[in-house]
């Protein structure tokens, strides 16, 4: 188990280091539109560069979700710098995400890069592209079957010592009876942060299934579970969003849980400032976003592979009162 310390500035080192030979090549960029990674339905949103290569980026981001916004910020950002075209899109439909890649595959794009919040949805449309001999790398969600699918490689947080890290930090603040709320179903890495939490608690939490697509449900749901329950001295939500409902359903229910979050927004950002959200875990996605595109430049260009078979982990870290300030700066800038 691991021991965290708060996150100060965000490190870069990782993308400058893979990328800074390929940063010595001259490229020219156009915007191929607008887009918010919330297409739901698969439309294309993203940047398009004039280089040669074209890389296809599908994420199980839903409709809303600022998360995603981040991934493809980083997405953009990399093709950018290196000269080569990335077309976002998103859906968190498991069966239209698998579309998605398969389309991917018949515009014969020079490599994927792909969540996986469900994995065995996914295998088929994964292997057909490693098939074609299109290089994955997938994000996020999934790494334990990444290289089983063919992937060259993953990048993301490990869900399991994540979940550690938050249930260490919520028993030292006291906690002993932890809601985790889950806001997807089905979606593996969710579970892990769960079972981590527990770990890292050293004493079971009760799960509390949402959906993050009604957010106002999810608030009554939290609420009434609050109120049911009174014993609940902590919530840990695993998503920004998800997070501020939790914080007004403890207020509905005259509740004093300590409120705690994966994943940070503007919203989170401002209640940790305020003491209304006590901490977030941050699995620096901008990370998730930019270093696939930058690791698949260089396998085009040097067949380089990273990480020997293991995921290059973009976090996690604490962001409490002690860093939220300095790390608020950066958020606005939509890159945290």
């Amino acid at each position: 188990m691991k021991n965290w310390h708060t996150t100060a500035r965000p490190t870069r080192l990782l993308a400058l280091a893979l990328a800074a030979p390929l940063l010595l090549v001259g490229c020219s960029t156009e915007n191929s539109g607008g887009g918010n990674g919330d297409s739901g339905g698969g439309d294309s949103g993203g940047s398009a560069a004039s280089g040669d290569l074209s890389f296809a980026v599908v994420t199980h981001g839903s409709a809303g979700d600022a998360f995603w916004d981040v991934v493809q910020k980083g997405a953009e950002a990399a093709g950018e710098e290196l000269g080569v075209s990335v077309d976002y899109q998103s859906d968190g439909d498991p069966q239209r995400q698998s579309q998605l890649i398969e389309a991917a595959v018949n515009q014969d794009v020079d490599g994927i890069v792909v969540s996986m919040a469900n994995p065995d949805a996914l295998q088929d449309s994964i292997g057909a592209a490693v098939d074609a001999g299109i290089p994955v790398v997938t994000i996020n969600s999934g790494a334990a079957q990444s290289a089983e699918f063919g992937a060259i490689g993953h990048v993301g947080q490990d869900e399991t010592i994540a979940g550690q890290g938050a249930g260490q930090r919520l028993a030292q603040d006291g906690a002993t009876k932890v809601l985790c709320v889950v806001h997807e179903a089905g979606n593996i890495g969710l579970e892990q942060r769960c079972d981590g939490a527990s770990q890292g608690l050293g004493s079971d939490v009760e799960l509390l299934q949402v959906d993050i697509n009604d957010l106002q449900s999810a608030q009554s749901t939290i609420t009434s579970q609050l109120q049911s329950d009174p014993t609940i001295d902590a919530v840990l939500t695993l998503n920004s969003g998800v997070a501020s409902v939790a914080a007004a359903a403890a207020s509905d229910a005259g509740s004093d849980a300590e409120i705690a979050t994966f994943d940070l927004n503007g919203d989170v950002i401002s209640a940790i400032q305020d003491g209304t959200i006590a901490f977030a875990v941050d699995q620096q996605q901008y990370e998730q976003g930019y270093l696939p595109i930058v690791m698949l430049k260089l396998y085009a260009d040097n067949l380089n592979t990273v990480g020997g078979g293991q995921a290059v982990l973009t976090g996690p870290g604490i962001v409490d009162a002690q860093n939220v300030d300095e790390i608020a700066e950066l958020a606005s800038a939509g890159t945290r």
